[in-house]
């Protein structure tokens, strides 16, 4: 006998299944749903058009059994259901999507604003790096004419010190020139002197030589 009654519930249990389904509150209603299929039964809950609904049991005294998203069961009136969401939740629902995606259109916006500013602050930065290149280019070209100057500076400096080196040698050896032709001078006008002394020592002797012979003759 259990085994029997549990079978008839359980064959209940799979039909009310089978049954079920999604129904709607229609449109521009506020509909109760009760405890029992009448109109003086105690109210559970006022639902709104457009309140998706389970369709638990559709009964013959035009009520139906049904469950809220909440788990809520009850009874409501059968000729107040659709299988359809009504117009008014569909526009609902279309409003709801449309500034969905109007919200959505204003954060890709943001986001091409964003992009753009990105976009432009990187050629800014482009600008800014080509020219720091450019810059950087004309620093090297200026470093590497500074250098040359450099080394053409220390060039002409050495030849500088050089010239003056060979300079003071000049000096040097035409200041011992200067010299050795006073000493020469020196030299040549002692000998002189001594000549002089020489000859007028000499001459009056043979002057006076010739004399004797000349008288020698007489």
């Amino acid at each position: 006998m259990k085994k029997l009654v549990y079978a008839i519930i359980l064959s209940a249990i799979v039909i009310n299944a089978a049954q079920a389904k999604t129904v709607y509150v229609t449109d521009d209603l506020e509909l109760t749903l009760r405890v029992a299929e009448n109109e003086r039964s105690k109210i559970l809950r006022m639902l709104r058009s457009g309140t998706p609904l389970t369709l638990i049991e559709d009964l013959s005294s035009g009520y139906s059994y049904v469950r809220t998203n909440k788990g809520i069961e009850g009874y409501i009136l059968t000729r107040f259901l659709k299988t359809s969401p009504p117009d008014s939740h569909l526009l609902e629902q279309a409003n709801k999507k449309i500034e969905q995606l109007q919200n959505d259109n204003a954060g890709l916006t943001s986001e091409l604003t964003s992009l753009q500013e990105t976009v432009k602050s990187s050629e800014t930065l482009m600008a800014e790096r080509n020219q720091l290149m450019m810059e950087l280019a004309e620093i090297k070209q200026i470093s590497s004419s500074a250098i040359d100057i450099k080394n053409q500076r220390d060039q002409f400096q050495e030849r500088v010190v050089s010239a003056e080196r060979e300079l003071q040698q000049l000096k040097r050896e035409n200041q011992a020139l200067r010299d050795n032709a006073h000493q020469d001078w020196f030299l040549y006008g002692g000998i002189l002197a001594l000549g002089g002394v020489l000859l007028g020592f000499i001459l009056p002797k043979l002057s006076l030589g010739r004399r004797t012979s000349s008288w020698d003759t007489f």
